[in-house]
């Protein structure tokens, strides 16, 4: 049913980098719960993604950060997360508190990226991410990667792109000043 939709978007991650092997995962909020790719599949591979209620026992073949999505949705009004593993983003986070995009679109539509700490797969993590998606539609994990949140998945996939494209002009600028 959202196989389809799923590997669309997967393939636009990987085709810019933003994810790579089995890593990264999306989901799509529906009904009492949500959508998630399965624990171990290839975004960029029809697989029809997992069923996961918003309370109670989650399917043992869900996505390990299933926590941080179901976070986000019992906080937000999200409908859709993208968590991708961008390369210029994670490395940002390891030196950042805070990312502040200086490209023309990286202001206009992520003026401020914060930066969140946890393990991958735990509650910290879930906490952190979904207290920081209530005010913000973007954040980075301190050296793991993004989460974006959205209406539709094209939206979250475009925000973390975004925050990509931000993060390597920021380090292309700052190799630039030592010329």
């Amino acid at each position: 049913m959202h196989a389809g939709e799923f590997e669309r978007i997967g393939k636009r991650l990987f085709l810019e980098h933003l994810v790579g092997g089995n890593f990264g995962n999306m989901s799509f909020r529906e009904g009492s719960g949500f959508f998630i790719k399965r624990t171990g599949a290839y975004l960029d591979v029809a697989e029809e993604p997992v069923f996961v209620p918003l309370t109670g026992d989650v399917p043992g073949h869900a996505s390990s950060e299933y926590r941080v999505h179901r976070e986000v949705y019992k906080n937000t009004g999200y409908r859709a997360v993208v968590h991708g593993h961008p390369p210029f983003s994670v490395t940002a986070s390891l030196v950042m508190d805070a990312i502040v995009p200086e490209d023309s679109e990286g202001k206009m539509f992520c003026p401020v990226i914060p930066v969140v700490t946890g393990p991958p797969g735990s509650q910290e993590i879930a906490d952190n991410v979904g207290q920081s998606l209530r005010s913000s539609r973007l954040v980075v994990v301190r050296g793991h990667g993004t989460f974006a949140g959205g209406a539709t998945l094209d939206e979250a996939y475009v925000l973390t792109s975004l925050c990509e494209h931000a993060c390597r002009v920021i380090a292309l600028k700052r190799s630039f000043l030592t010329i």
